[in-house]
């Protein structure tokens, strides 16, 4: 079954071209003993790569297709055991309609 999903690999390496690509960037606050879990399952989530982390901040990249699932990938972290928060902190929309031509 083929997914309808878009990597930023993908997308950046020029192999797909969707009309848009959304990228977000978030903290993830925990609780110092559920670290190491949350980490793990930050890592398995398709569109989430984990960038950064110390004793009770993780730095994270979402994509998505829109906000709206960017924020709902998030609500979902924050209600997860041992997550205080899940914030984003930046948000890219990369249009990549017309990518490539000249204008």
């Amino acid at each position: 079954m083929k997914s309808d999903r878009v990597s930023r690999r993908s997308f950046l390496s020029g192999q797909v071209q969707p009309s848009s690509l959304h990228i977000s960037s978030a903290v993830v606050s925990v609780l110092p003993k559920h670290l190491e879990n949350v980490v793990r399952l930050l890592s398995a989530l398709p569109g989430v790569e984990v960038h950064h982390r110390n004793a009770s901040k993780i730095v994270i990249v979402l994509e998505g297709p829109d906000s709206g699932a960017l924020g709902a990938r998030l609500a979902e972290i924050s209600g997860w055991d041992g997550v205080l928060s899940a914030n984003m902190v930046y948000e890219q929309i990369d249009d990549s309609a017309g990518h490539g031509e000249e204008r």
